[in-house]
């Protein structure tokens, strides 16, 4: 019994595995020799790590060149050669998996760093932006557009971005998420694009190398317009020069002059409402719309008529003006 007792001490003493494994010898060989033979005794899992994908094909000394099991430990670098020169870390599972080492989830890597691959990010080659002299460090660059865009700022003419000192947060006017560098109408939220005003050119209304020059009244690019107006006559007759207050942003017609309700006299309510098309239906001088006819649309068949009609009102006069200071509101009271 002492011997046996002695034996035993003088191998585990003897292991070549080192002491952190303490196994039976017979759950890994047999008593013919010492190759190894797998069998379900090792878990391997046990030990931290466990054999997935393509680590379950290879041999144990693929990892272990030497005999003491406990050298090797968990990490990825301490077999695989880290090409990226820890730009991404020592941890491979952040990218690749057992499996193989292709990268299937590039877009969800670049989500979660706050930089989405959204548009034409989806199609560049990853060392389009992460440059270095082996393409394969992935060194954090930022998420500033000027980062990679810089040259694009610089060399834009139409319009020179520098020059008209436009933002450098390419997102200010131009989409993320577009395949192209078409600018966002929503850009030009200060005097929004929309309707006549929804043109591609910028020189349309900036004709010069500056874009902060110009104001947003309507008359800063519209006054050949309202100077050639003849039907009315905006110049002669005094209109104003906003154009919004009887134009929209979809057109110049139809226009309506909605403030004559309550300035002068209501033709979008009341009983002139719909009971006309033009302005010089009532306003028959040409040039002047400062004058207007009332009896050339409220005709009388004969004077007769007329004064039984206004038998009451003393010192009648059947005249455009006399009907409207009765009438002020269109309406017969």
């Amino acid at each position: 019994m002492i011997l046996l007792l002695t034996l035993s001490g003088q191998l585990a003493a003897q292991n070549p595995h080192g002491e952190g494994l303490v196994l039976d010898c017979k759950d890994c060989h047999t008593s013919g020799d010492w190759n190894y033979v797998q069998t379900t005794n090792f878990n391997h899992e046990n030990l931290g790590f466990d054999l997935e994908g393509r680590h379950q094909s290879i041999s144990c000394v693929d990892c272990h060149s030497s005999l003491k099991f406990e050298e090797v430990d968990a990490n990825c670098i301490t077999c695989h050669e880290d090409v990226h020169s820890m730009s991404v870390g020592n941890d491979c599972l952040r990218c690749h998996d057992s499996e193989n080492w292709l990268v299937d989830e590039i877009p969800e890597l670049h989500e979660s760093n706050g930089f989405p691959l959204l548009g034409q990010h989806q199609v560049v080659s990853c060392s389009d932006c992460h440059q270095s002299e082996t393409n394969l460090r992935w060194d954090r660059i930022g998420n500033d557009c000027l980062t990679c865009h810089l040259d694009d700022y610089n060399q834009t003419q139409n319009p020179n971005h520098a020059a008209s000192g436009f933002s450098i947060n390419c997102t200010d006017c131009h989409d993320f998420t577009a395949e192209s560098w078409a600018g966002d109408e929503n850009f030009h939220f200060f005097f929004p694009l929309m309707g006549g005003h929804q043109i591609a050119d910028c020189n349309g209304c900036h004709d010069g190398s500056s874009y902060s020059n110009i104001s947003s009244d309507c008359i800063s690019c519209h006054e050949s317009d309202y100077n050639m107006a003849r039907e009315p006559d905006h110049n002669t007759s005094g209109f104003s020069t906003d154009c919004t207050l009887c134009h929209t942003i979809q057109a110049w017609s139809p226009a309506s002059f909605r403030s004559h309700d309550d300035e002068y006299f209501p033709i979008y309510s009341g009983t002139h409402r719909g009971e006309w098309d033009s302005c010089i239906e009532c306003h028959t001088s040409p040039g002047t719309y400062t004058t207007f006819s009332c009896i050339d649309c409220h005709e009388h068949n004969n004077a007769s008529e007329l004064a039984r009609e206004h038998d009451e009102v003393r010192s009648f006069v059947y005249e455009s003006n006399a009907c409207y200071s009765c009438h002020p509101n269109g309406r017969e009271d």
